[in-house]
């Protein structure tokens, strides 16, 4: 009985605090989880690290 292992796809995007809620959302709205926060290169910004399942080409998924 073999199991599937899933495999993510990752990316990085600057968060403005002021928007913050509404980045996260738009993300969210196309699969992509958020991991992480860490500070950003200025004081009112952040870095959200994000993942989602990877589609292969060719998954019937």
């Amino acid at each position: 009985m073999s199991q599937q292992i899933t495999k993510w796809e990752y990316f990085t995007a600057p968060i403005l605090s002021h928007v913050a809620q509404q980045i996260l959302n738009n993300f969210g709205a196309e699969g992509w989880e958020l991991v992480q926060l860490a500070p950003g290169p200025n004081p009112d910004s952040l870095v959200g690290y994000f993942k989602r399942p990877l589609v292969e080409e060719g998954s019937n998924d």
